[in-house]
């Protein structure tokens, strides 16, 4: 190897030995050498850029050192630490490149941003909502619907805007994670209100809760699709096709048609509604005939309901074959009592004993119908309270039914006169005539009153009159009637007579017998029997 002439040369003293942590000649060799190549000036100018670069040099390259690898102590050996630094390294890494970004900034910036539009736009279209639309939707789910569009208007003018921001960051190439995490959440947040708002009942609003919630948070951090493959995975056979592949019934063909029963049922429910409304208003109906019809709704509605959410999931019909017996032998052992009175109400319907309006009376039960649903009749007393008696029992133990054919209906009130009174013909007149003064008895047919018998003590009369009103009671109009009748023979000194007795003692004390002459009843009439 040829040296350069102009170099000059050095020996291994002047070159000094290596440099050691924890020497100071160490420090000093490089100063030493500096003197030597350039003298202060250079030393000075080194000076100055070793302090730019350490100004320069980030904060992450301090952590990173201070994170390094080192020799580690007993303690630090016990406690872990070399798993600890990496574990924050790792964590350091990740932040750096995920969070440290312009993406990331870009997504939080539109987040905050698109809080402005939401805000100016939400209170225009609320007002829209309810000037325009809540007026003329008919009142109802729809009515609760569009006042319930109307109060979320502001987040869901937020959801439009971000949907929108996706839709530019997907065109720009930019990445949009944060911003879809947030439209779910915001999604499940809207599915929840509306909910609340428009059914207006805890159990669904429970229900939108503890699903809408758990779906928004696992799509907002990318869990959503290995869920899915897991509940996918899980699944049992129920046989072959036409064509000879094999068909199961995974979790998630479950999860889905309870989600589609639900949402198809509600529907249902609310066209059931509609329907039975538009019949209401239908007077060609006869009351039994609306009931019919009433009833098939009910219970065709959530089958088709049903049997669509199957169709929709794809499951084949005709498996369902292989529960048949299974449910047939279910239905004989446990629900005998259910399906008889769901038939028992049919015949009822059907051979018009009873129909809603009917005044009836049930063992003790008197009242009239209001409701004939699959298992029971509600019976409204006069008292108020609603007895739900069941349809069979109608079918075992009879009805009477006051309006049957006819809400005409005969009452008796029943009383007796004195045998000192002579004219009984006017007596039977004055009757009829006395309950025509009664509001609700009618003139056709006219009120009769009959002599049945002579009593013990009295001349029994029945009075028999008629009302068509018997859904406003029996006993209050009786009772009137015969409030009338007694003001009438009172007024005309008629005596209404009550139980006399002859009372004849044998033996006594003598002393109970002068106390008795001494002090007689008016009513009592003593009679002295001597015994042989």
């Amino acid at each position: 190897m040829q040296e350069d002439p102009d170099k000059p040369i050095s020996s291994p003293a002047d070159e000094g030995p290596a440099p050691s942590p924890n020497s100071s000649d160490a420090a000093a060799a490089p100063a030493l050498a500096d003197v030597e190549d350039g003298g202060p000036a250079d030393l000075d100018a080194k000076a100055q850029s070793a302090s730019d670069e350490g100004a320069e040099r980030p904060a992450t390259d301090s952590l990173e050192s201070v994170l390094a690898p080192r020799e580690e102590s007993a303690i630090e050996e016990l406690i872990g630490t070399d798993a600890i630094l990496e574990k924050a390294r790792s964590i350091l890494e990740w932040a750096r490149e995920n969070l440290w970004s312009i993406d990331i900034a870009v997504q939080f910036l539109i987040l905050f941003a698109a809080l402005v539009p939401a805000a100016i736009f939400g209170p225009q279209i609320k007002k829209l909502i309810q000037t325009q639309i809540a007026p003329r939707a008919p009142y109802g789910s729809l009515k609760r619907a569009a006042n319930a569009f109307g109060n979320i208007a502001t987040p869901i003018a937020l959801f439009i805007v971000l949907q929108a921001s996706t839709i530019a960051l997907g065109a720009f190439g930019r990445s949009s994670a944060i911003v879809a995490a947030a439209i779910s959440l915001l999604s499940a947040w809207i599915v929840i209100r509306l909910v609340t708002l428009v059914i207006r009942s805890e159990f669904w609003s429970r229900v939108a809760f503890y699903v809408a919630w758990p779906l928004a948070a696992l799509d907002a951090f990318g869990l959503l699709d290995n869920v899915i493959d897991q509940l996918e995975a899980f699944s049992f056979p129920l046989g072959e096709n036409e064509a000879g592949q094999p068909i199961s019934f995974s979790a998630l063909d479950f999860v889905r048609t309870l989600i589609t029963f639900g949402i198809l049922f509600w529907l249902a429910s609310t066209l059931n509604r509609f329907i039975q409304g538009r019949l209401e208003q239908v007077e060609e109906l006869t009351p039994s005939l609306r009931a019919l019809v009433f009833k098939i709704l009910n219970v065709l509605m959530p089958i088709l309901a049903f049997l669509m959410a199957l169709q929709i999931v794809g499951f084949n019909l005709a498996t369902l074959t292989v529960f048949g017996g299974a449910i047939g032998l279910g239905v004989g052992l446990g629900l005998q009592r259910t399906i008889s009175n769901f038939f028992a109400g049919f015949t009822l319907i059907a051979d018009k004993s009873i129909k809603p309006g009917d005044v009836i009376e049930v063992a003790d039960t008197f009242g009239w119908v209001t409701k004939m649903n699959a298992r029971y009749v509600s019976v409204r007393t006069r008292d108020g309270t609603s007895h739900l008696i069941p349809n069979d029992k109608f079918i075992e133990d009879g009805v009477i039914n006051w309006s049957h054919s006819d809400k005409v209906v005969r009452l008796h009130a029943g009383f007796g006169v004195a045998y000192s009174t002579r004219d009984l013909k006017a007596i039977k007149e004055m009757a009829e005539s006395t309950a025509l003064t009664v509001d609700r008895v009618l003139d056709r047919p006219a009120p009769v009153c009959n002599l049945v018998e002579f009593g013990d003590s009295s001349v029994n009369f029945d009075l028999r009159f008629w009302i068509d009103d018997p859904r406003n009671g029996l006993a209050n109009v009786r009772s009137t009637v015969m409030l009338a009748l007694w003001d009438a023979l009172h007024d005309r000194g008629v005596e209404i007579p009550f139980p006399q007795r002859d009372l004849h003692i044998k033996s006594a004390p003598p002393e109970i017998f002068g106390a008795m002459v001494e002090a007689p009843s008016d009513n009592v009439e003593i009679g002295l029997a001597t015994g042989s």
